[in-house]
Protein backbone atom coordinates (compact mmCIF):
# COMPACT_ATOMS: atom_id res chain seq x y z
CA UNK A 1 0.00 0.00 0.00
CA UNK A 2 1.40 3.39 -0.97
CA UNK A 3 0.87 6.47 1.12
CA UNK A 4 -0.86 9.48 -0.33
CA UNK A 5 0.99 12.81 -0.20
CA UNK A 6 -1.94 14.53 1.54
CA UNK A 7 -0.04 17.71 2.37
CA UNK A 8 1.16 18.04 -1.23
CA UNK A 9 -2.36 17.47 -2.55
CA UNK A 10 -3.82 20.22 -0.37
CA UNK A 11 -0.97 22.61 -1.20
CA UNK A 12 -1.06 22.00 -4.97
CA UNK A 13 -4.83 22.47 -5.19
CA UNK A 14 -4.32 26.03 -3.95
CA UNK A 15 -1.09 26.54 -5.88
CA UNK A 16 -2.84 25.55 -9.12
CA UNK A 17 -5.35 28.39 -8.77
CA UNK A 18 -2.66 30.88 -7.69
CA UNK A 19 -0.46 30.00 -10.70
CA UNK A 20 -3.38 30.33 -13.15
CA UNK A 21 -4.39 33.71 -11.69
CA UNK A 22 -0.75 34.84 -11.87
CA UNK A 23 -0.54 33.64 -15.48
CA UNK A 24 -3.60 35.72 -16.41
CA UNK A 25 -2.18 38.74 -14.57
CA UNK A 26 1.11 38.42 -16.49
CA UNK A 27 -0.84 38.00 -19.74
CA UNK A 28 -2.89 41.16 -19.15
CA UNK A 29 0.13 43.16 -17.99
CA UNK A 30 2.21 42.16 -20.99
CA UNK A 31 1.37 44.72 -23.62
CA UNK A 32 2.26 47.64 -21.34
CA UNK A 33 5.27 46.11 -19.60
CA UNK A 34 7.43 42.97 -19.75
CA UNK A 35 5.43 39.78 -19.75
CA UNK A 36 2.57 38.76 -21.94
CA UNK A 37 1.34 35.67 -23.64
CA UNK A 38 4.50 33.59 -23.61
CA UNK A 39 5.42 34.05 -19.96
CA UNK A 40 1.77 33.78 -18.92
CA UNK A 41 1.49 30.55 -20.89
CA UNK A 42 4.58 29.18 -19.15
CA UNK A 43 2.99 29.89 -15.78
CA UNK A 44 -0.14 28.01 -16.90
CA UNK A 45 2.09 25.09 -17.95
CA UNK A 46 3.73 25.20 -14.51
CA UNK A 47 0.29 24.97 -12.90
CA UNK A 48 -0.63 21.96 -15.05
CA UNK A 49 2.73 20.25 -14.42
CA UNK A 50 2.52 20.76 -10.65
CA UNK A 51 -0.98 19.28 -10.66
CA UNK A 52 0.15 16.31 -12.77
CA UNK A 53 3.17 15.62 -10.56
CA UNK A 54 1.01 15.61 -7.44
CA UNK A 55 -2.04 13.78 -8.74
CA UNK A 56 -1.54 12.32 -12.24
CA UNK A 57 -1.32 13.47 -15.83
CA UNK A 58 -4.85 12.36 -16.67
CA UNK A 59 -6.28 14.52 -13.88
CA UNK A 60 -4.22 17.47 -15.06
CA UNK A 61 -5.40 16.99 -18.67
CA UNK A 62 -9.01 17.05 -17.47
CA UNK A 63 -8.43 20.46 -15.86
CA UNK A 64 -7.38 22.06 -19.16
CA UNK A 65 -10.14 24.07 -20.84
CA UNK A 66 -9.69 22.03 -24.07
CA UNK A 67 -7.51 19.20 -25.33
CA UNK A 68 -3.89 20.39 -25.71
CA UNK A 69 -3.84 20.24 -29.53
CA UNK A 70 -7.11 22.19 -29.76
CA UNK A 71 -5.80 24.78 -27.28
CA UNK A 72 -2.62 25.25 -29.32
CA UNK A 73 -4.50 25.40 -32.63
CA UNK A 74 -6.95 28.02 -31.36
CA UNK A 75 -4.00 30.02 -30.05
CA UNK A 76 -2.24 29.98 -33.42
CA UNK A 77 -5.47 30.99 -35.19
CA UNK A 78 -6.11 33.86 -32.76
CA UNK A 79 -2.56 35.17 -33.14
CA UNK A 80 -2.80 35.03 -36.93
CA UNK A 81 -6.27 36.60 -36.89
CA UNK A 82 -4.97 39.55 -34.86
CA UNK A 83 -3.17 40.78 -37.98
CA UNK A 84 -6.23 40.80 -40.22
CA UNK A 85 -7.77 44.11 -39.01
CA UNK A 86 -4.63 45.91 -40.18
CA UNK A 87 -5.17 44.54 -43.70
CA UNK A 88 -8.70 45.98 -43.66
CA UNK A 89 -7.13 49.37 -42.87
CA UNK A 90 -4.58 49.09 -45.72
CA UNK A 91 -1.73 48.60 -43.23
CA UNK A 92 0.88 45.83 -43.18
CA UNK A 93 -0.15 42.50 -41.66
CA UNK A 94 0.26 42.42 -37.84
CA UNK A 95 0.31 46.20 -37.54
CA UNK A 96 -1.55 46.44 -34.27
CA UNK A 97 -4.50 48.75 -33.86
CA UNK A 98 -5.90 50.38 -30.75
CA UNK A 99 -9.44 51.52 -29.99
CA UNK A 100 -11.03 52.90 -26.86
CA UNK A 101 -14.32 51.57 -25.59
CA UNK A 102 -16.17 54.27 -23.64
CA UNK A 103 -17.63 52.82 -20.44
CA UNK A 104 -19.11 56.01 -19.01
CA UNK A 105 -16.72 56.69 -16.13
CA UNK A 106 -13.60 55.67 -18.04
CA UNK A 107 -12.43 54.49 -21.44
CA UNK A 108 -11.17 50.94 -21.83
CA UNK A 109 -8.25 50.70 -24.27
CA UNK A 110 -8.47 47.60 -26.48
CA UNK A 111 -5.95 46.41 -29.02
CA UNK A 112 -5.16 43.63 -31.41
CA UNK A 113 -2.00 43.16 -29.34
CA UNK A 114 -4.16 41.61 -26.63
CA UNK A 115 -5.67 39.15 -29.13
CA UNK A 116 -2.16 38.24 -30.30
CA UNK A 117 -0.91 37.77 -26.71
CA UNK A 118 -3.94 35.66 -25.79
CA UNK A 119 -3.29 33.48 -28.82
CA UNK A 120 0.34 33.01 -27.79
CA UNK A 121 -0.82 32.21 -24.24
CA UNK A 122 -3.18 29.48 -25.48
CA UNK A 123 -0.61 28.12 -27.92
CA UNK A 124 2.10 27.82 -25.27
CA UNK A 125 -0.27 26.28 -22.71
CA UNK A 126 -1.61 23.82 -25.26
CA UNK A 127 1.62 22.85 -26.99
CA UNK A 128 4.13 22.87 -24.14
CA UNK A 129 1.57 21.83 -21.53
CA UNK A 130 0.40 18.96 -23.72
CA UNK A 131 3.99 17.86 -24.31
CA UNK A 132 4.80 18.03 -20.60
CA UNK A 133 1.65 16.13 -19.59
CA UNK A 134 2.27 13.57 -22.32
CA UNK A 135 5.76 12.91 -20.96
CA UNK A 136 4.44 12.60 -17.42
CA UNK A 137 1.70 10.23 -18.59
CA UNK A 138 4.31 8.07 -20.34
CA UNK A 139 6.39 7.98 -17.13
CA UNK A 140 3.32 6.93 -15.15
CA UNK A 141 2.64 4.05 -17.56
CA UNK A 142 6.28 2.89 -17.72
CA UNK A 143 7.04 -0.33 -15.83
Amino acid sequence: MTSRPLLAEVFVRGLYIVLLVASIWVLLRGHNAPGGGFIGGLLAVAASAAYALTFNATSALQRLPLRPAALAAIGVLLSAASGVPALWSDLPFLTHLWVELPLGIADLPLSTVMVFDFGVYLCVWGALGGYCLGLLRALEEAP
